[in-house]
């Protein structure tokens, strides 16, 4: 059995299905991009052929298609069916003595977790080194591998760690010579980065709070057990980092029989990769599980979305699955496009990890393998439409999905503070600027976490929860958090705390421009606008920074997200909302750094002023719509004058607002700006100092 690279086609009928052996031709090659109509469907998804058709029942195996014209594929499809199972020519290429590996290897190494970069910032010859990215699902980190992996970064990287925003961490600047022993050193401490990259299921999300709840418990406990099932099993990575010993704890009974299950023919036969042959998927596939309520997740922006669905007492009875979400896109390329995953079903709780196999399956049998940028799940389902894609699911799964379960309203949940885990233990949430943890902050959470024995959690919006926290230990560890400038929520600026970047320079080699290095300046930006047109400290919209389209910080859910279209520019996208279940749209292309407070301040001055009640920003860009919204922007003369230009409110006299605004005009602020600054950090620091 070899991977397929077309497509089956389906006819319906009462008691039996069509399968039509034909190539995937929605999205054909590159050139037929530009007409490509997405959004057009036929009503017939399922034509029948009955001189071309097999007939088998309805939740049979799938007929193959015809294999014997050969199919157009990527270069990188051709690496790994060259590669012995992702082994050559990495193996080999990190033998030499070259401080890089080649094009093949390149891709190669990214299955095993690692990306291999160079620092954009110096001229002259190219300065390599790899980021290392762990696989920790739910973000579940244990104490030992905090602080192997805080070693490792002060002795292998650049000395900082990075959470990412799918609860792993990264690690920057390790050089190839030293890939081995920071690779077995995580694999020693029981750890992995394997999957972490690559044609693979990647890290699985679930809510990281450590809330002894049935259903938290369940969501991540089915995070864990998804995991598992689609991790990779022939030793490939284990071979390249420990000579070929496993570190490998026992796996559920229930995550064996589903991967070794066959009776659908979803598997390679006598393959040591049962689930993924040769050719493992056609791209990255990410999967996230959470609970009713609770988006911490994103959960419509994965590939697959589970939803555990509980009954009237509380007992998880089964899952709701959506399918089809995704960031990526291409700049000037409309047929690319990010999209939120749409319902595909429900299913009990003893068939979720069948299901996720079959969709798995569908993807890897039908997903397109000629052109990588049309290559993820969202494209599939936008080119079948989801009737077609659930079919040709159900005879991978073996049965039919059920309707989806009614859910309630959608939340973000930051869990950022204190709060009790209801074992008699507590949790700290702590909000990490863009997850980059460093200086002070991370040999003051080293100390903490080593101290206390504490093991961690990485959120999805790249902030660390500590958890298993005694009644006890919350004094002293709030007083030292302090100290080393990790601050209760309270005191953290609104836009920071949902604010998220990418790193993009100087080491990701797809950055058009600044992300990470750029955003601590562009919120300042933001704040003094918000002041400036009257709108209040706590006032927030969700503010997402990429470097470049392909989406790594989700920036596409922002109510307000900036992606890089060139140097120091970028294009901005409305319409996100605070609970991550809209999609937001573009607004302006190619706006400079410079510019941005002239798109800005029109759209947050009127926001304050035409908003309804308790209207996000996202919603009300939405309601204007965008139309409206260039033509508020492109009139825009600045705020309008009152009668006083004082603000009475805290300044009493002319003589104190003029020495302060002249004080402010040396840091370039208002006078109103430095007021508040100096007020919030007063108050700041004299709460910093009381005990909790």
């Amino acid at each position: 059995m070899t991977t397929s690279f077309g497509a089956a086609a389906i006819a319906k009928e009462p008691t039996v299905l069509q399968i039509i052996p034909g190539g995937f031709n929605g999205l054909k090659t590159a050139s037929s991009t530009n007409s490509l109509l997405l959004a057009k469907r036929s009503p017939h998804l399922f034509p029948s052929s009955s001189s071309a058709a097999s007939l088998i029942r309805a939740v049979s195996t799938p007929v193959k298609p015809d294999t014997s014209v050969e199919q157009k594929r990527s270069k990188v499809e051709i690496f790994k069916e060259q590669s012995n199972f992702i082994r050559y020519p990495l193996n080999e290429e990190l033998l030499t003595d070259a401080p890089n590996i080649n094009e093949a290897a390149t891709q190669l190494i990214k299955f095993h977790g690692s990306y291999q970069q160079y620092n954009r910032d110096e001229r002259g010859g190219r300065s390599y080194s790899f980021m290392l990215r762990t696989k920790n699902p739910c973000g579940k980190v244990s104490n030992k591998l905090y602080l192997v992996m805080d070693d490792l970064a002060d002795q292998f990287g650049i000395g900082t760690l990075r959470l990412t925003t799918r609860q792993t961490f990264q690690l920057h600047g390790v050089l190839k010579k030293d890939l081995k022993t920071v690779m077995s050193s995580i694999i020693n401490s029981m750890g992995s980065t394997l999957g972490a990259c690559g044609d693979l299921n990647r890290n699985v999300l679930a809510p990281a709070a450590p809330l002894v709840k049935k259903d938290y418990l369940f969501a991540q406990k089915t995070a864990e057990n998804i995991a598992a099932l689609l991790t990779p099993q022939s030793g490939f990575y284990y071979d390249m980092w420990v000579d070929g010993e496993k570190f490998m704890t026992a796996e559920p009974p229930e995550v064996v029989k589903a991967r070794n299950d066959n009776s659908h023919g979803t598997n390679f036969l006598d393959s040591p990769e049962p689930i993924y042959g040769t050719q493992f998927l056609p791209r990255k596939f990410k999967v996230a599980v959470t609970v009713p309520t609770d988006n911490s997740v994103d959960l419509f922006t994965n590939d697959i979305g589970v939803v555990v669905v509980s009954d009237a007492d509380g007992e998880p009875q089964g899952f709701n699955i959506y399918v089809g979400g995704g960031m990526g896109r291409t700049h000037r390329q409309e047929s690319t496009f990010p999209r939120l995953a749409e319902p595909l079903g429900y299913v009990p709780k003893e068939d979720i990890l069948y299901a996720v196999k079959a969709i798995v399956v569908t993807q890897r049998e039908n997903g397109r393998r000629d052109d990588r940028k049309y290559s993820r799940m969202k494209y599939l389902i936008s080119s079948w439409g989801i009737e077609k894609f659930k079919a040709v699911a159900e005879q991978y799964y073996g049965k039919k999905f059920e309707p989806c379960h009614e859910l309630p309203e959608w939340e973000f949940k930051s869990y950022l503070g204190w709060h009790e885990q209801g074992d008699g233990g507590l949790f700290c949430g702590l909000h990490v600027d863009n997850g980059r943890i460093k200086g002070k902050m991370k040999t003051t959470l080293r100390e903490i976490i080593e101290k206390y024995n504490l093991n961690v959690r990485i959120t999805p919006n790249q902030n660390i929860i500590l958890c298993d926290i005694r009644q006890a230990w919350k004094r002293p560890i709030t007083t030292a958090l302090a100290q080393g400038g990790l601050l209760q929520p309270r005191y953290v600026d609104p836009l920071n705390a949902t604010a998220m970047a990418c790193p993009a320079f100087p080491l990701c080699p797809l950055a058009i421009t600044e992300a990470e290095r750029g955003i601590p300046d562009i919120l300042k930006r933001v704040r003094a606008v918000f002041e400036k047109v009257g709108l209040k400290y706590s006032e927030s919209v969700v503010i997402r920074i990429t470097g470049c389209p392909n989406g790594c910080a989700r920036p596409y859910m922002a109510e307000l997200g900036f992606v890089g279209d060139g140097p120091n520019s970028y294009q901005i996208w409305l319409g996100g909302t605070p609970n991550q279940t809209v999609l937001a749209n573009v607004f302006k292309d190619k706006v400079k750094i410079q510019d941005l407070e002239k798109v800005l301040e029109p759209l947050f001055y009127h926001w304050k002023r035409k908003r309804l009640s308790k209207e996000s920003f996202g919603e009300f860009t939405n309601r204007m719509g965008k139309e409206k919204l260039v033509e508020l922007v492109d009139k825009w003369a600045g705020i309008p004058l009152g009668p006083s230009r004082y603000n009475l409110k805290l300044f009493t006299d002319k003589e104190t607002y003029e020495a302060m605004d002249s004080l402010a005009r040396l840091q370039d602020k208002s006078a109103h700006q430095l007021a508040m600054e100096i007020i919030r950090n007063y108050v700041g620091s004299h709460q910093n100092g009381k005990t909790e």
